[in-house]
């Protein structure tokens, strides 16, 4: 028996009820995608993505059990969602930087790294690299920025620094960015220049994350011989951790493929954890609702394979672990309600499992479906008395 949970990366369903700390009122990242190009998803929709509170699009009767899920971290970042979806809820988000990395910190990344560096500052990555890429060619300087989420990101075009030199970078500022400071993440970001001279996004992008500070689901499935099988960034948020297999696809259409072939297998007794990146970086920190719309499209033209591949006991699941509405001004994350899909062959359909409180409630359901941890199932049992 496997679970496949996949979490569609920023598919936020709605703005939660302290979004307004945030900065993010009227957020919904796929209402707002779906007035602004009318998007349709069919699959998902069968599923009940249509009829979760808040969404109210249209009352189909669905296959699938639905609901949304309320975050109990204080925080809207990939690393907080993630640890969340995993049955780890910190009790304080790791720190962010809206003001810049301070002076010591930087002084010891430059100590260490023998180099200066440009921007220190929170940017959108797009935007800086147009605007510090032709210095960067010219000092050989990295290129530092931040966001609204806990991470440091180096930027170094490939004709200065090899993605191997960026990667080795990263591996070291992890190390000085850890302790004192506790930066969540820190993310390599190399970038090229197209055939019209302007500078573009690698698909080599790496993340070097905390290590969890606690056992998380997978650590827990792993010990007790279960199958983790992770796809995309999944392998860098939890570094490495609990995982038995993974493999880190560059974009949505790699992700796509390997989540196919995952759900086909029969030798996996256990998880297969996806993320699907494309929505949150490409679409939704730029401000494109068509893009975000497409990659959505292009996930659900491929959900009945999906579950064509699933065994009768085999359960699918598909969330998210924050928003990214395209639609607003802001290219930061928001504050949002995350869908919940729940679908499996033995599993009773055309239920609506309304708001949850906490993103661990997958965790919950999964270990007690796995007799690893008893605890109250609010994703598998209901309705089936």
């Amino acid at each position: 028996m496997k679970v496949v949970l996949i979490v569609l990366d920023s598919f936020g369903v709605g703005a939660m009820p302290d979004a307004e700390k945030f900065g993010d009122v009227g957020s919904n990242t796929y209402v707002n995608t779906y007035n602004a190009t009318g998007v349709e998803l069919p699959n998902m929709r069968l599923l009940g993505l249509n009829n979760i509170d808040g969404v109210n699009l249209s009352k189909d009767t669905t296959i699938g059990r639905y609901g949304r899920m309320r975050e109990l971290t204080n925080a809207k970042d990939t690393t907080a969602g993630h640890y969340e979806i995993c049955g780890l809820v910190l009790p304080n988000p790791y720190p962010t930087f809206p003001n810049g990395f301070p002076k010591e910190l930087m002084d010891m990344l430059e100590s260490e790294l023998g180099v200066g560096f440009l921007g220190n500052e929170v940017a959108s990555g797009t935007e800086i690299i147009a605007r510090l890429g032709r210095e960067h060619l010219l000092t050989r300087k990295p290129i530092i920025y931040t966001s609204a989420d806990s991470v440091l990101q180096i930027a170094c075009h490939e004709d200065v620094y090899s993605v191997k030199e960026l990667y080795a970078m990263c591996e070291k500022a992890r190390a000085i960015c850890s302790g004192k400071y506790n930066v969540g993440r820190i993310i390599a970001r190399p970038f090229g220049t197209n055939d019209k001279g302007e500078f573009y996004r690698l698909e080599a992008r790496r993340d070097y994350a905390l290590e969890p500070p606690a056992d998380t689901l997978l650590d827990k499935l792993k010990k007790n011989g279960k199958d983790v099988v992770c796809i995309g960034k999944i392998e860098d948020i939890f570094c490495h951790k609990g995982i038995t297999e993974s493999y880190h696809s560059k974009n949505n259409t790699e992700g796509i493929e390997e989540i196919i072939k995952a759900s086909a297998r029969g030798d996996i007794d256990g998880l297969v954890f996806a993320n699907l990146n494309d929505t949150d970086m490409l679409y939704g920190h730029r401000n494109d609702p068509q893009g975000y719309a497409n990659a959505l499209k292009q996930f659900d033209d491929v959900i009945p394979t999906i579950i064509d591949n699933l065994s009768d006991e085999d359960i699918l699941i598909i969330t998210a672990d924050h928003g990214c509405d395209p639609t607003t001004p802001s290219t930061d994350h928001s504050r949002e309600y995350v869908p919940l899909l729940v679908y499996g062959k033995e599993l009773k359909g055309n239920i609506n499992l309304g708001t949850l409180d906490g993103f661990d409630n997958i965790s919950k359901a999964i270990l007690n479906l796995f007799g690893i941890e008893k605890h109250e199932d609010k994703l598998f049992v209901k309705g089936d008395n």
